[in-house]
């Protein structure tokens, strides 16, 4: 019994050795399909945008500030389908921003903790909501409140989308950023309190300084996130291109007219059709940078304790 104990335990071994060398090849096979994953999209981009850039000149689509993907002399300025995007973009940070870090701030600064275990997951679930539904909530609810208040507001307008990517981005920075002041540790604030700090002080000049790289980092991937927003504007927003400035009038971003031609208003190997590629590796920059940004914040700002 006692050698059949022995030869258990070996071979039991030996088991465990084959799992240990299994695991990280299962582990790399992972990795592996993720990244070829990528680079299949990166390809696709790429070999499509420049069978576009061969029909169409690359100074025309960066400078031109007109664009008519579906007219008879079709034009392909790509000016006013960023310009839509940043609309959007733009109010939703001023309306998610302030609002999110002040939520963050009175959650993990403030709030009961009954409170707190209400309200964080209560907000949280906005995260969970789909896009298609922030999209009819922003044209049937929030475009009539706005056209009552501003009676030359479109139906198709930049304020009422850009409000509802707002809140739809709001869950990702108040948590980010909860979760940021929450790791600065107790100690931090305690001595803050040792040298006759108000909590206010303490707050403002010493757990949002410390905490500044997390909060910085949120902010930027939730603009992110707002700039590859799909469902909200291609439902709220319209699909006009336009150069104005002008919050009022419909738009159309670069993701909505990806929606647009994918919905089959282009027909396969046309001209319009390799525009999309075109539109989708400029949003893929655009995304890219705000990552990458992101990634440099967190280590530029980091708080080491």
């Amino acid at each position: 019994m006692k050698d059949l104990s022995i030869q258990q335990q070996i071979e039991r071994k030996k088991r465990s050795k084959t799992l240990e060398k299994a695991v990280p090849i299962v582990l790399f096979s992972i990795t592996i399909v993720s990244v070829l994953t990528t680079i299949g999209i990166l390809y696709t981009l790429i070999s499509e945008t420049f069978h576009f850039l061969r029909e169409v000149s690359i100074v025309e689509f960066l400078t031109s500030k007109t664009w008519n993907a579906f007219s008879s002399t079709p034009t392909f300025g790509i000016f006013p389908l960023v310009l839509g995007t940043l609309k959007i973009v733009v109010i939703a940070t001023l309306f998610a921003v302030p609002t999110g870090v002040f939520s963050a701030i009175y959650l993990s600064e403030y709030a009961p903790k009954s409170v707190r275990k209400v309200l964080k997951p209560t907000l949280e679930v906005l995260a969970g909501i789909p896009t298609v539904v922030y999209g009819a909530f922003a044209i049937t609810v929030v475009t009539p409140v706005l056209q009552s208040i501003f009676s030359s507001m479109g139906h198709f307008n930049a304020i009422s989308p850009g409000l509802v990517v707002g809140i739809m981005i709001l869950p990702m920075i108040t948590s980010l950023t909860d979760d940021a002041i929450t790791s600065v540790p107790d100690a931090v604030r305690e001595g803050s309190y040792g040298l006759g700090a108000t909590q206010l002080e303490t707050v403002f000049k010493v757990v949002l300084p410390a905490a500044l790289s997390g909060i910085l980092a949120s902010i930027v991937l939730a603009t992110s996130r707002a700039i590859g927003e799909t469902m909200i504007v291609s439902i709220a927003a319209g699909s006009t291109p336009n150069s104005s400035f002008n919050l009022f009038e419909s738009l159309q971003t670069m993701t909505g007219f990806i929606v647009q031609v994918t919905s089959g208003d282009a027909a396969f190997g046309s001209q319009v059709y390799y525009s999309l590629y075109a539109v989708g590796i400029t949003l893929f920059i655009f995304t890219l940078i705000m990552n990458v940004l992101a990634m440099w914040i967190a280590k530029r700002f980091r708080e080491e304790y």
